[in-house]
């Protein structure tokens, strides 16, 4: 499959060599051309030290670089999912699949952001998400995530594409739970750094995670998600 990912990040790369590695022909998009070409000649990412990019990669700082192709994937931090989708729109008409694996809801909306680029392309997007450090996927730790769209059967397409050994992709109906989990986890993380900051132990961290996950359980059925989702 011919992929595009929108967004040279940790998240973004890691993903890239992941699909690379699964078989498809990957071209990784850049917002600064500089930052393409320096990616090009290095095959090194500083946003994944240690990891060296496989060759084979394609490299763009053109959102055309996304037209004709197959799948495209948003993978840009969540303050920039907007404006990236809006340049991407152009180039979009013949590409069935739009993905977005970035986590996050908008400030001021509670737009989720897979809507934010559904909003901007006229189209459905799969949110693909879960627990994930971009990091340890770039290394291939093995990792587990969620496929979600209302269409089970891009959801399914989603999960074919990313599986892999070290990769594990369970499919789902409910985008809302999953893009929910996947942003609201990270309010219990940070907390969890507070707990380690404050000398407090793993009695104290472990309340935290349990009544931390019953608390975004409830605030996710409350905004439309399915409970099972958030214990999954």
């Amino acid at each position: 499959m011919q992929v595009t990912i929108a967004g040279s990040g940790g998240w973004g790369t890691a993903l890239a060599i992941l699909l690379h590695e699964n078989g498809h022909d990957v071209t990784l998009w850049s917002h600064f051309e500089t930052e393409s070409k320096q990616l090009a000649e290095t095959h090194q990412n500083p946003y994944l030290p240690g990891v060296t990019l496989p060759e084979g990669l394609h490299y763009s700082a053109d959102p055309a670089c996304a037209q004709g192709k197959e799948m495209v994937v948003f993978a840009t931090p969540s303050f920039a999912v907007l404006t990236t989708a809006r340049a991407f729109a152009p180039y979009l008409a013949e590409t069935p699949l739009l993905v977005s694996v970035t986590k996050g809801i908008e400030e001021g909306t509670g737009y989720r952001m897979s809507e934010l680029v559904s909003q901007e392309t006229g189209r459905t997007v799969v949110a693909l998400s879960g627990p994930s450090h971009a990091e340890e996927v770039g290394r291939g730790v093995p990792t587990a995530g969620g496929s979600a769209s209302e269409d089970q059967g891009a959801a399914e397409l989603v999960q074919d594409v990313f599986m892999s050994p070290r990769f594990r992709v369970y499919a789902s109906d409910d985008t809302v739970g999953v893009e929910l989990a996947a942003a609201l986890k990270n309010v219990i993380a940070l907390c969890a750094g507070c707990c380690d900051g404050m000398g407090c132990g793993d009695n104290t961290k472990a309340a935290l995670m349990t009544r931390g996950l019953t608390e975004v359980a409830r605030l996710g059925v409350a905004m439309g998600g399915r409970k099972e989702t958030f214990a999954g």
